[in-house]
């Protein structure tokens, strides 16, 4: 007799027959909290190069769980140049679990190859230690093989997958010293800490996830003009006017989406927590987790590849280049300006794109508290404190995300308008491939 109808009655509760969405989000929960450690911990992990990673960790871990989720189906076929994946044995039981956590770890060792040998350890042990949970809740030891062997055949695919993309190994190219800078009226400027070369110029021409996404129209910006009328001065100068009469609560939004790469998980990093806040305010399941993350992730990515695009198509400058040499030679903002052009921004395209698909998910009204930021340390330098932030749906995150970039002096509206558009454009073509059957 085969092995699915025996004892169908026991079968019935047993852990290894369960299908995915009787799962907890858990183990889901633990794998993303181990990716943005690893974020935050590994050299090179520039926002475009993490934006990336988050892609392929959240696709990986969906692509491992999907034959267990009735309703939903794989990627494969869907995504650029992504024609198949492993399958699993129709015949054969699996542990949905198992084979997450096989796939999470096995991608995470590949995209994260230049972290260190702790870090390394980290992966390890954490795979080791839901391993030796699955046998203390009863999981038989075939199943769990069976399962990681197909988690990790997933992970495998997916990283072959990845290095077709234009961006592998990217943390060793954030400054290219063969980019030559172009330089005319309105141009990008080396920032105030000197960089000379600005960040990833090359991202742009990176595949994206979804192809559709690279066939966007890209609005241009505003003509560059000095006129002190004309309504490129104007943008700059409202920027530099709000930059000297800040309020405390301003000065709070600024710092609590600033997601500097030195300090923090980045701002893709922000945009994955923001998925995990869901998933637990929710009390998300771990087929329902795997969605909000691979969703996430994929929008984060294909928005930084299209957001890094038109920077590099237009050079804007940024308020601070504008500002010095129209209006105040000392101008200071009250956020470093990024080594990048400014149109469009970063900050608005991802955050767009991520909080558009996170409400496919969760509802447009889903009220969520983001304490992302919590645990840092005040900043004594601008005498602000790091407090949660509650908002009524993600699209209200994503508008603050992009409006804080105004309060640090370092974009103009157009730059905010532009990404917050392209953003929910991005994230709509991710919601609408086809997740379900």
């Amino acid at each position: 007799m085969n092995a699915c109808n025996k004892d169908s009655a026991e079968d019935a509760v047993s852990p290894q027959s369960k299908p995915a969405d009787q799962f907890s989000a858990d183990l889901a929960l633990r794998w993303s909290a181990m990716q943005l450690y690893l974020t935050r911990n590994t050299a090179g992990f520039s926002p475009p190069v993490a934006s990336r990673a988050f892609g392929y960790g959240g696709l990986a871990l969906y692509e491992a769980v999907v034959p267990g989720l009735s309703t939903h189906q794989s990627l494969a076929g869907q995504l650029t140049n992504l024609s198949s994946l492993p399958k699993i044995d129709e015949t054969a039981i699996y542990h949905w679990p198992a084979s997450a956590n096989a796939a999470q770890a096995q991608i995470l060792r590949n995209l994260f190859a230049n972290t260190s040998e702790d870090n390394k350890v980290r992966i390890d042990s954490l795979e080791k230690l839901l391993v030796t949970e699955f046998a203390t809740e009863g999981v038989a030891s075939e199943v769990v093989e069976r399962s990681a062997a197909y988690g990790k055949q997933i992970a495998d695919a997916i990283f072959d997958w990845s290095k077709t993309d234009g961006g592998h190994e990217g943390y060793n190219r954030n400054f290219p010293t063969d980019y030559q800078v172009p330089v005319f009226n309105g141009s990008w400027q080396p920032t105030e800490n000197g960089r000379k070369i600005p960040m990833q110029p090359y991202w742009g021409k990176n595949r994206t996830f979804v192809a559709v996404n690279a066939l966007l129209p890209i609005p241009k910006p505003l003509p560059v003009s000095a006129e002190v009328k004309s309504p490129y001065f104007l943008q700059y100068q409202d920027v530099y006017v709000k930059n000297k009469s800040l309020t405390q609560n301003e000065k709070e939004i600024s710092i609590w989406w600033a997601d500097d790469p030195s300090e923090t998980f980045t701002p893709p990093g922000h945009s994955y927590n923001l998925a995990r806040i869901a998933i637990q305010t929710a009390q998300a399941d771990l087929g329902k987790a795997a969605e909000a993350l691979a969703k996430t992730g994929i929008a984060v990515a294909d928005a930084f590849t299209i957001c890094w695009k038109t920077k590099y198509m237009f050079h804007n400058e940024r308020p601070y280049t504008f500002v010095r040499r129209t209006m105040d030679p000392y101008w200071i903002p009250f956020w470093p300006a990024p080594p990048f052009p400014g149109y469009a921004s970063g900050h608005a395209t991802q955050s767009a794109a991520s909080a558009t698909v996170l409400g496919s998910v969760f509802g447009e009204s889903f009220a969520f508290t983001d304490d992302s930021h919590v645990s840092r340390v005040r900043d004594v330098k601008r005498s602000v404190d790091f407090k949660a932030r509650s908002f009524t749906s993600f699209w209200a995150a994503a508008e603050e995300s992009a409006y804080s970039r105004f309060l640090g002096g370092i974009h103009t509206e157009q730059d905010n308008e532009t990404g917050l558009s392209m953003g929910r454009s991005i994230g709509q073509h991710v919601a609408a491939l086809k997740w379900k059957k």
